[in-house]
This record gives structure tokens, C-alpha cells and sequence, in this order.
């Protein structure tokens, strides 16, 4: 949702930080890869140190690598539907290493899964009803994408190591279970939409 309504405004904050990558002549797929390293890294080393504050600022220093990659397509000309589709598996790999980690280091592992279970049904149901119907890939301004979760863990994960709240992280995994299921619920709503109009429009073939 942020993405899309704010999309004047960030594109060209990403564009501007995008240009280093540029100029050192890295590909999309190369800026995609190292953002993948990099969650693998900082999440290894959350492992490791345990702090859920830490891990929060250089999960967001990591995310804000990786949301690159389209910049540098596009200021390279080289946006291609392989790099859209490698982009995307990489984004799912990540949040599963993200909630992972968490649920590795604080034991919330129920709470991952549904986590984890939300973020991927959000994804699905677009792309299932791409398969059944061309779709948009852009009018899709839901209540809780990836930008929205990658912030609110980021921030959540902070707020959890700075305050001494026991309950503030599984709650707040559990608010994010649930926005992430609500979001999946609605986009399965504009996708019934969707289909029925197509399927008023003619048979299936």
C-alpha cells in the first residue's frame, strides 16, 4: 500500500541511492543476490548476538540494499521477466529467513508459521489469479505488502529490544499473522472480482 500510494515519492529515493550500483556496473540479478546475502548474514549474526534491536536496524540497512535492484534495471535498461521472477523467489526466501531467525532465537515458532503462512497467501493470490486471467501487477494497493512488513518487523524488532516488555514481540508477531491473512483475504476478494468479470467475458480456454 505505501509502494503504491507513495510511489512518486520513494521511486526517486530509490533511483538516487541506486546510482553507486550503477557505476560500479552491478547487474540487477547481482544487486538482488547480495540483498539475499546480506539477510542471510545479518540474520546468522542475530543467531548469534541474540539482540532483537540490533538485528532491526541491520535487517533495515539490508532491505533498503536489496529494494535496489529494480533502480538499477531500470537506470541500466535492463529490467527483464527473469529478473522480476528471480526478484520475487528472493523476496520470499528472505521472509522466511527473517521469521526464521525470530523464531529461532525467542522460540515463537507457531507465531512464524502464521506469520510466514500470511505473507506467502498474500503473494499467492495474486499470482494464482494471474494464471487464470491477465492481471495488473500494480493496482493492487492492499493493506499490508511487503513494504508494510518489512517495516513493521524492523521496527517492531527494535522496540523489542529497547523496552522491557516480555509480551511486545509475540504480540506484535501475532499482529502481524493477522494483517498478513487479512491482506490475503482481500486480495482473494479483488481476485473473485476479477475472475467472475472474465469469466462473463467468455469461456475459459
Amino acid at each position: 500500500m505505501i509502494d503504491g500510494l507513495m510511489k512518486d515519492v520513494i521511486d526517486p529515493v530509490w533511483e538516487a541511492m541506486a546510482r553507486p550500483l550503477v557505476r560500479a556496473r552491478l547487474t540487477p540479478n547481482q544487486v538482488t543476490a547480495l540483498g539475499l546475502a546480506l539477510i542471510v548474514l545479518v540474520s546468522t549474526l542475530y543467531l548469534w548476538h541474540g539482540s532483537h534491536w540490533v538485528y532491526g536496524l541491520t535487517l533495515a540497512v539490508a532491505f533498503v540494499f536489496d529494494a535496489l535492484d529494480g533502480a538499477v534495471a531500470r537506470q541500466r535498461g535492463m529490467s527483464s521477466r527473469l529478473g522480476g521472477y528471480f526478484d520475487a523467489m528472493v523476496d520470499r526466501y528472505q521472509e522466511l529467513i527473517v521469521l526464521a531467525a525470530i523464531a529461532w532465537v525467542t522460540g515463537l515458532w507457531a507465531l512464524a508459521l502464521l506469520a510466514f503462512s500470511g505473507a506467502m497467501l498474500t503473494s499467492y493470490a495474486k499470482a494464482r489469479a494471474a494464471i487464470e486471467t491477465p492481471v495488473s501487477n500494480t493496482d493492487w494497493p492492499d493493506l499490508f505488502e511487503r513494504l508494510e512488513r518489512i517495516v513493521y518487523l524492523c521496527v517492531l524488532l527494535v522496540l523489542a529490544g529497547l523496552v522491557p516488555w516480555a509480551w511486545l514481540l509475540p504480540a506484535g508477531l501475532a499482529v502481524y499473522a493477522a494483517l498478513c491473512h487479512l491482506t490475503a483475504l482481500q486480495r482473494a476478494r479483488r481476485a473473485a472480482r476479477i475472475l467472475r468479470a472474465a469469466d462473463r467475458d467468455g469461456p475459459r480456454h
